[in-house]
């Protein structure tokens, strides 16, 4: 009775192909590194299976029939098909062409988006970058639809379900302009950064206090801030052109001409920025490459 030729196992064709080069079931066992028995009862399920005796005896081992002859060379070709499924994929950034999406708040645009697009336009410049706005609510979804390859955010922001590595820690320092009164030296006093009107930057808009606000009441004390913005881009154009000063994430002050950078009076607790990407992309050799760019800028 003729068996279902989806029953075929890649075994199988491995026997088939080593009977087909040998001529022989002994050689064939050997080459194989299985039995005699082994191979013989494989040869009876390939006969089963294409409904044909495919080896007949002879006096130095085995004739193949037509049919088998005919498998010869298509057989040749799965098992080559599959060993090259099966070989590990090459990933070579310079000729590269795909497409990255990542998930990133306005302040890890800059603060690590720029120098990772820097590095990536000159090691990898076919490969195009998509920057989205960080939904965390919708975080895992969009992970396991494909819409977001990484993310840049905060641990605590961070599904339990996705691959996570740690980029830095970020200190706060004090931004104003480079002639503001309170930039001479020793004038940036605890009482002289309470009675200055600040500026903030609210991601989420309208809010006029954050953690500089919380290490405050930690001390009884408490500041003006007397503008609040949802973008970091306009801070230091305002700031030029006033008396404002702001606390802000160190990172984002790189490249600021016309400011002075100076540490705040009094400890404010900084944060920590991960990575964060799906299984989806966990072994992929493009992936895994940008990976690795993003961590090594990241410091």
């Amino acid at each position: 009775m003729k068996t279902d030729i989806r029953n075929l196992d890649l075994n199988l064709l491995k026997a088939l192909d080593a009977l087909l080069d040998e001529r022989s079931v002994t050689r064939a066992a050997e080459r194989l590194a299985l039995t005699q028995p082994a191979v013989s009862g494989m040869l009876t399920r390939l006969r089963e299976c294409f409904d044909d005796p495919l080896f007949t005896r002879a006096q130095r081992g085995i004739v193949p029939t037509l049919r088998a002859l005919e498998l010869a060379q298509p057989v040749k070709a799965i098992l080559a098909d599959v060993s090259e499924l099966l070989l590990p994929i090459t990933f070579d950034p310079a000729t590269a062409e795909m497409t990255l999406n990542i998930a990133a708040t306005d302040y890890a645009l800059r603060a690590v988006v720029v120098p990772f697009m820097a590095a990536l336009r000159v090691q990898a410049p076919g490969i195009r970058v998509a920057v989205l706005p960080v939904n965390n609510e919708q975080l895992s979804l969009q992970f396991e639809r494909g819409d977001i390859d990484m993310a840049l955010i905060t641990p605590d922001t961070a599904p339990v379900d996705l691959h996570a590595r740690p980029l830095y820690q970020e200190e706060y320092v004090c931004l104003m302009r480079e002639d503001h009164p309170l930039a001479q030296p020793d004038a940036l006093t605890l009482d002289s950064f309470c009675a200055q009107d600040h500026a903030l930057v609210s991601y989420t808009g309208g809010r006029f206090q954050g953690v500089t606000d919380e290490a405050l009441a930690l001390t009884g004390r408490s500041r003006r801030v007397t503008l609040s913005v949802c973008s970091f881009l306009v801070l230091p154009e305002i700031l030029r052109i006033s008396d404002l000063i702001s606390v802000v994430p160190r990172r984002l002050t790189r490249d600021l001409p016309g400011l002075k950078i100076l540490p705040p009076p009094l400890t404010i607790q900084g944060f920590s920025k991960i990575v964060v990407w799906h299984e989806r992309t966990h072994r992929d050799a493009g992936h895994r490459w940008l990976r690795e760019l993003l961590f090594s800028i990241a410091i």
